[in-house]
């Protein structure tokens, strides 16, 4: 079955006597004989599913319990022989996924285990869903950089931390050059395959901390925080350059170069962010208007 099961009881017959079991099962099982050792062991081992005594010297069941749901991806069966003292409810607010009564019999443990089994799945499958749904409302589908919703409530998280803590940022925008004929003459599904590999190439040529955006259409940008407009420059250049080296092959044997048009700004203390952006913009579009395949700055440098 692949999963990993960890057996947490000072009685070592009642250890032996369920490990045995769930081995015969098909589970991976480590034993402990109190909460400290299992702590030890999930520090080094795989465990999916903790199946623990409450009563133990140290360290309670319950408490561990408590770590365990802190500390570690598992979940937790808990086992008690006193039912009066503890309460299924009062195990599940510590976090424990389901409770038996001692003497455990085996057919019930393995059908809980079961069941626990499949929640933890259901979960799995849940949380990778929600995952994706969150990315895909951010992320642009062809290109797979982030969109242009996300690029505005970035940006704006930038220029906040750049009044805040006085910080350099600066900002490209690029523009593809003469996509509409490209698209006219090969079509549009040939267009999208630019776009696509420029996201690429972009996204190969910035730093960890760097972002970038399809904004729209053929426009891309990319938010490059503590960052001065020459730095910028740098990096605006190499994407250029690179975007220029791309060879695309509409029709065999047919081989096709793009440019791209960029517009480099840093950030001046106290700008609105709809300036900011302006700025970029009407650079690009000055690169374009020079011919493009190259990148245009408005020289801003502001000593912070």
């Amino acid at each position: 079955m692949g999963l990993h099961i960890l057996v947490v009881d000072d009685e070592q017959f009642i250890r032996d006597v369920l490990c045995e079991s769930l081995v015969k099962t098909g589970y991976e099982v480590f034993a402990a004989a109190d909460a400290q050792e299992a702590l030890e062991i999930l520090k080094s081992k795989p465990v999916e599913i903790v199946v623990t005594d409450i009563k133990m010297p140290g360290i309670d069941g319950l408490q561990l319990t408590e770590r365990i749901k802190q500390n570690h991806d598992a979940d937790v069966i808990v086992m008690t022989g006193y039912a009066g003292d503890y309460s299924y409810e009062t195990a599940i607010t510590k976090g424990a996924s389901d409770f038996l009564f001692k003497p455990v019999r085996l057919q019930e443990l393995h059908l809980r285990l079961k069941r626990v089994i499949r929640e933890r799945k259901l979960k799995k499958d849940r949380d990778e869903m929600t995952k994706k749904l969150k990315e895909l409302a951010i992320t642009d589908g062809l290109t797979t950089l982030f969109n242009s919703r996300y690029f505005y409530s970035q940006l704006e998280i930038e220029v906040d931390r750049a009044k805040r803590y006085h910080q350099a940022l600066s900002l490209i925008l690029m523009d593809v050059d003469k996509l509409k004929p490209y698209n006219d003459s090969f079509g549009h599904i040939e267009g999208d395959k630019v776009l696509a590999r420029f996201g690429d190439v972009i996204r190969a040529r910035l730093r960890k901390m760097d972002s970038a955006y399809r904004y729209g259409g053929d426009e891309f940008t990319v938010i490059l925080p503590s960052t001065r407009g020459p730095e910028a420059l740098i990096v605006a250049e190499r994407i250029r350059l690179s975007v220029a080296r791309e060879r695309f092959f509409p029709q065999p044997q047919k081989a096709v170069s793009l440019t791209i048009s960029i517009g480099v700004t840093e950030y001046i203390p106290e700008e609105d962010l709809s300036t900011f952006f302006q700025r970029a913009d009407h650079i690009m579009y000055a690169s374009k208007q020079e011919g493009g395949n190259r990148v245009s700055s408005d020289s801003v440098h502001n000593p912070l």
